[in-house]
């Protein structure tokens, strides 16, 4: 699956989800739900997207002592953003509206990713 289907199923999961993007061998893409407007520009979404790779490689650094980590999440005052991990070293990260349960939207992203990518 390409990184444009995969990006629409994820958004097709769920309303409240307004961005995914996805990081995977070396490559960015991401995606915005139709008709609604990005708060950030396409430089600061691939700014946060390059810092959200080093986030996740300073989680796994701990992961044979607490655990490999499974997702993030950083509520901020609009938007809540989840990094999930994707294949041997990517990246998927979903930024939802706050009326939601981060907990669901995770299962379904995560479904999502492993019927394509595990």
């Amino acid at each position: 699956m390409d990184r444009e289907q995969f990006c629409n199923e994820i958004l097709k999961t769920d309303d409240k989800i307004r961005f995914v993007a996805i990081y995977d061998e070396g490559e960015f893409y991401h995606k915005m739900r139709e008709g609604l407007n990005s708060y950030l520009t396409r430089e600061e979404t691939e700014n946060s997207l390059a810092e959200a790779v080093y986030r996740w490689s300073s989680r796994k650094k701990t992961g044979l002592k607490i655990g490999e980590p499974i997702y993030a999440t950083t509520k901020y005052g609009k938007v809540y953003r989840i990094t999930i991990p994707v294949g041997k070293a990517g990246l998927i990260l979903v930024s939802t509206e706050l009326n939601v349960n981060v907990d669901e939207i995770m299962g379904k992203v995560r479904e999502t990713r492993d019927k394509h990518y595990q």
